[in-house]
């Protein structure tokens, strides 16, 4: 059976809800956050050297990455669904957002989570105010105008159908969703931009992802 190592309010929610729009028999073992530091507990390093989450093991196989897990189960069990016939436009497009999520949005939303984090931390008083202002110079001046550019670009992308790679909800959407959740989380996604919040909506409808949230746990992204 395949397990899903499951790390709360993290990137393997779209694990589960894969496995869940599958129909797929599933275990979840789940990991708890560290609550001063956020990030994964050191026992998902006996299961990946990496020790992050999401993980999944199926049989001999131990994977980890978001989107090589996402491939890998769609591959091995989706039979031909989730994913655009080989060849065809649609399937560029999916295979360009696959890629995309990870490799192009996420980035300045990692960094936008950093800066403000630097704002906020713990310093002395004579650095604070130069700590603060440098996190301000980066956000102001990058990191803010950049996601704004991904997201006027994804807005735009959803003009002529509904899902990312065409007409059909795809594993595409799935790998999109956590960036674009974090997009509304942390850097302003709102009404401004109705096509995303629409796709939020749409993805928040399907039975398999309620499953999934039911058998995962709660799901937050950290703003």
């Amino acid at each position: 059976m395949i397990v899903l190592h499951h790390l709360n309010n993290s990137r393997s929610q779209r694990v589960a809800w894969l496995l869940e729009e599958l129909g797929l028999p599933y275990e979840i073992r789940s990991y708890a956050r560290n609550t001063k530091t956020m990030l994964a507990p050191l026992e998902l390093r006996k299961i990946h050297a990496l020790g992050k989450s999401p993980i999944i093991t199926d049989g001999e196989l131990t994977l980890a990455e978001s989107g090589a897990i996402l491939e890998y189960l769609v591959q091995q069990y989706g039979e031909g669904r989730l994913r655009p016939v080989p060849g065809t436009p649609d399937a560029v497009r999916y295979l360009y957002w696959m890629h995309y999520a990870e490799g192009s949005l996420m980035p300045p939303l990692l960094m936008k989570l950093v800066f403000d984090q630097m704002r906020k931390a713990k310093m002395p008083f004579f650095v604070r105010p130069v700590a603060r202002a440098i996190a301000q110079r980066v956000l102001t001046g990058f990191v803010l105008p950049q996601i704004g550019t991904h997201l006027d670009f994804l807005e735009n992308e959803l003009k002529d159908a509904p899902w990312f790679a065409g007409e059909e909800f795809t594993v595409a959407d799935i790998q999109l969703s956590f960036p674009i959740e974090a997009a509304r989380a942390r850097a302003g996604l709102d009404k401004t931009r109705p096509r995303l919040m629409s796709f939020l909506d749409s993805i928040h409808g399907r039975p398999a992802y309620r499953r999934a949230l039911e058998r995962g746990g709660e799901f937050a992204i950290v703003g």
